[in-house]
């Protein structure tokens, strides 16, 4: 320990020495404080704290760390080529994809000024280069070629990251991808929001993005040229909206899902015959695995239920059994006190209105008696027996169909793919999502380059994903974020005692699930020391 003498006042330091080059040198010395703040240190107290600051950590620590196994900055340079300016076009892609995957809804400077991500970039960035502006103008540098480029160049890493878990893909479509305000017109008030689709290669295991096509959604989706274009090298995910754009009779290499509705006899076998699927990934899903004829063809078939939906559906149902019922139940009570004035047509219309297009219909038995206005009277009763029927027959089931001899657990996961990655870009590229300010119109341009940072954080925060579940922690990209987010950091700046103020970072206390996973991000290496 020695002391420095320094404006008539005595301050303490740890240094440790060693012999460089045969010579002593101090190699690393570490500020202790006045003798009152060793004294007070050693009796249990401390400097007085001048303030404090609480920031995100562990969401911006895995994601970072994600991002340099990629090796992301190194490989965009690669594609960008020769560059002078200062921070490098992949420096400015790898803080996009972070801004997008932690804090969406902040405008980038702000969330750069206060991100733990300035203690991580390193070297860091000349001041004042980070600004919105500045950003959103060198991410405008990613033309076509490039955009092209950079994804080629962040699949290949993905690959050499899985391995063999990598080789086979899916086709999927994230059919309401984002809305953009169209720039091809003159007047503001002449612009309408174009409602973009996106189509997507994505590994089977964990579907994590390795490609990508944005198209523009005039009127019904485009799905058919989709499937002709990513389908015919991928196994093609749909549901069963778009099942009719399929001949599944002909097509080869596909999941999806078909109406329930067209398969009656699958719906009416008992649930005797349906089979734990995997209780420790998939809690109750139970499923009958069989074939059944699809667009003229014998094809496997797998129908589903989920006690987790049923529950849902359920719900949803006896609340809209409860709104029908109501609503009937006014109408009864207007026709008996007479303020009803109308014949027996308007009143058999505003029942059609009340219960029409509802699954009510099929529980719900009404008789109207009475001729003549203010004669008339209502009655009903819910059929409990055919609620019953119902709730059996339809509630949580799915039937799916595929030509893949996948087990039952790998064809629910290829098929929830699409769940997985409709949830993620609503999320990354929802209404909240902070752009630069005033918010500009979106052209073609602007609208590949916002594509690229969402797809490229959706591949992160999806190989995040996957290294959870494989860890045996289920969670959605949302969950899994909001629980790193947890581990939070709290800046502790003391008081100047003559030299200069001092700050220490402090980690939050930890949950088992949130241990778990600073664990297996390995976010000690980004801990304060």
């Amino acid at each position: 320990m020695i002391g420095k003498r320094i404006g008539g006042r005595t301050y303490y330091y740890l240094a440790e020495s060693a012999r460089v080059d045969g010579k002593p040198r101090v190699v690393g010395q570490r500020y202790l404080g006045t003798a009152e703040d060793i004294a007070a240190a050693v009796a249990g107290g401390g400097p007085e704290a001048a303030g404090a600051r609480h920031r995100s950590f562990g969401d911006v620590a895995a994601v970072w760390g994600t991002l340099q196994r990629l090796d992301l900055v190194r490989r965009v340079d690669s594609v960008a080529g020769a560059q002078r300016a200062r921070p490098t076009l992949g420096l400015h892609v790898a803080l996009a994809v972070l801004h997008r995957a932690t804090a969406p809804e902040m405008e980038f400077e702000e969330w750069w000024t206060g991100c733990l991500a300035q203690d991580l970039v390193r070297p860091r960035p000349p001041k004042g280069s980070l600004t919105t502006a500045g950003h959103w103008r060198a991410l405008q540098r990613l033309d076509s070629e490039r955009i092209a480029g950079v994804e080629a160049v962040v699949a290949e890493a993905v690959l050499d990251l899985l391995g063999d878990d990598g080789t086979e893909a899916l086709a999927v479509d994230v059919a309401q991808f984002a809305a953009f305000t169209a720039a091809d017109c003159t007047l503001p008030s002449a612009c309408q929001d174009v409602l973009a689709g996106l189509g997507l290669v994505v590994t089977r295991d964990g579907a994590i993005p390795l490609a990508s096509r944005v198209y523009r959604r005039d009127g019904a989706p485009n799905f058919g040229a989709l499937a002709a274009e990513l389908g015919e090298r991928h196994t093609l995910v749909f549901h069963s909206g778009q099942a009719a754009q399929l001949d599944l009779g002909a097509r080869t290499g596909f999941v999806g899902s078909l109406p329930l509705a067209d398969h009656p006899e699958l719906l009416a076998r008992p649930a005797s015959v349906r089979r734990r699927v995997d209780p420790e990934r998939f809690a109750g899903l139970t499923a009958f695995d069989t074939v059944a004829t699809v667009d003229g063809a014998r094809r496997r078939v797998v129908l589903l239920h989920s006690a987790t939906l049923h529950a849902a559906q359920y719900r949803a149902f006896t609340s809209e059994l409860s709104t029908t019922v109501r609503e009937l139940d006014g109408l009864a009570a207007a026709l008996a006190a007479g303020t009803h004035r109308g014949d027996r047509t308007q009143v058999h219309a505003e029942m059609s209105r009340i219960i029409r297009g509802r699954r009510v219909e099929r529980v719900l038995n009404t008789s109207l008696t009475g001729n003549r206005a203010g004669e008339l009277r209502l009655e009903r009763r819910v059929d409990e027996a055919a609620v019953a029927r119902l709730a059996e027959e339809f509630f949580g089931k799915q039937i799916l169909v595929t030509d893949r001899d996948w087990p039952v657990a790998e064809v629910v996961t290829a098929y929830r793919a699409r769940t997985y990655l409709e949830s993620t870009f609503r999320w990354l590229t929802g209404s909240a999502v902070a752009g630069p300010s005033p918010r500009w119109e979106w052209t073609s341009h602007r609208i590949a380059v916002h594509t690229l940072v969402s797809v490229l954080a959706a591949t992160v925060t999806h190989l995040m994903r996957r290294e959870a579940d494989r860890a045996g922690m289920n969670l959605s990209v949302a969950e899994l974020l909001d629980q790193l987010r947890g581990i939070g950091e709290t800046l502790l700046r003391h008081r100047s005692t003559g030299g200069r103020p001092r700050t220490r970072r402090i980690l939050s206390d930890r949950t088992t699930r949130q241990q778990a996973l600073f664990e297996l991000f390995g976010l000690e290496r980004f801990a304060p020391g």
